[in-house]
């Protein structure tokens, strides 16, 4: 038995940016979309991520109809904190810029995505195994895949990954084609969920001779915080005396602050690596998200990165279907590739800043606490920061 459907676009992967690039295309009018996804829904809807939302990424849910519930229950940060040498520091966001940052976990975006769907009647495939590319270079790419055992195939104009790091469509172009540039870090992040009462009422970043360490609220309560570990380190490793020790000792401050410690119910290891496949466009196969850049989570960076990819995607098939016109899709690449490097650079700038590494010499480290004072005492280098973490206002 065999399932076979035509489609006008086929996107990989039911994710925060296959999920909006379907739903833009349905608002352009190209509903011949399907996407499909090796997860299942309540596995997708339940996976808790991190989420700090730019105000370009927000305006887009918004002018797509799906912001209602960012509003309702994201919290909106106008500031964060920097904390070194005991001290803490507020950067003023939106004193500096005018904008500001809403924090709303990715899997709560997947869930207002999933919903609008649908209620336009078009739900992802979900639960699928075996999915592969053929024919990039023909003008009738085929996605093949298998769900409940039955053999499907999405017979598109046009097929986008939107399937992360280790899903097929990036490893389907050839190796020799690919141009990919990458930078593996020397560590990982620790990782726990804990129920307790918000520590700090903004994101607050921490260097100490110790590591790094971050706190961010999930709720009101339930947190998040991570903690710099070694790149070999696993959960099973972390006591729970030796978490709040470490967290603790780099966190509190010498005016007395100190986190909150609450019951801790999940624990993750995050790796870290920047990634960029200048290869973004390969025939009728585009990428999208994570299949195309990785950036650390230090300058949360990676789903409003993946937002920007989508508006160039949905305008580009918006003008092939309204026009006939391809030069915004063998443009894209190109474009795309225009808008990754600078959160690239700054999201590689302030993990170095905030991390230490093992060959950094006493005189190097100092430097970077030199860098930090300067950072939270001059409004030209809190602008800067300020401007690069909010990212761009207008795409």
């Amino acid at each position: 038995m065999k399932s076979v459907t035509r489609t006008q676009v086929g996107i990989i992967g039911a994710g925060p940016a296959g999920l909006l690039l379907s739903h833009l295309l349905c608002i352009a009018g190209i509903d011949s979309v399907v996407v499909v996804e090796s997860r299942s829904r309540a596995e997708m809807e339940s996976t808790i991520r991190a989420g700090v939302l730019e105000q370009g990424t927000m305006d887009l849910l918004d002018s797509a109809g799906v912001g209602a519930r960012m509003h309702a229950e994201g919290a909106v940060h106008h500031g964060i904190a920097l904390a070194f040498e005991g001290e803490r520091r507020r950067i003023d966001l939106t004193g500096l810029t005018g904008r500001a940052i809403t924090v709303y976990a990715q899997h709560e975006v997947i869930k207002d995505l999933v919903a609008a769907r649908e209620a336009a009647g078009v739900l992802p495939v979900f639960e699928v195994t075996d999915t592969r590319i053929e024919d990039m270079d023909t003008e009738k790419p085929v996605v093949r895949y298998v769900r409940d055992g039955v053999d499907g195939a999405l017979v598109c104009d046009y097929v986008v990954g939107c399937d992360g790091f280790h899903g097929p469509s990036r490893q389907t172009i050839p190796v020799q084609a690919r141009e990919e540039f990458e930078r593996v870090y020397p560590f990982g992040w620790f990782g726990i969920l804990v129920e307790a009462p918000p520590s700090s009422e903004e994101l607050m970043y921490a260097r100490h001779d110790r590591g790094f360490a971050l706190v961010s609220t999930r709720s009101p309560g339930i947190q998040r915080m991570y903690f710099q570990c070694g790149p070999s380190e696993s959960v099973e490793s972390g006591r729970t005396r030796k978490i709040w020790e470490e967290l603790h000792t780099r966190l509190d401050s010498i005016d007395g602050w100190k986190i909150i410690k609450g019951k801790i119910f999940q624990k993750n290891i995050v790796g870290m690596r920047s990634f960029v496949c200048a290869t973004m466009r390969y025939g009728r196969l585009l990428l999208a998200g994570d299949a195309a850049h990785i950036v650390p989570p230090t300058g949360a960076k990676g789903l409003n990165l993946a937002v920007n990819n989508l508006r160039l995607l949905a305008k580009a098939f918006a003008e092939l279907y309204t026009t006939g016109s391809q030069e915004r899709l063998l443009s894209y690449s190109h474009n795309a590739l225009r808008r990754v490097w600078r959160p690239e650079h700054f999201s590689w700038w302030i993990t170095t800043m905030l991390h230490n590494f093992d060959n950094a010499t006493p005189f190097h480290q100092r430097l970077l606490v030199a860098q930090l004072d300067y950072l939270t005492t001059s409004e030209a280098g809190a602008r800067v920061l300020s401007e690069n973490y909010l990212g761009p206002l207008t795409h």
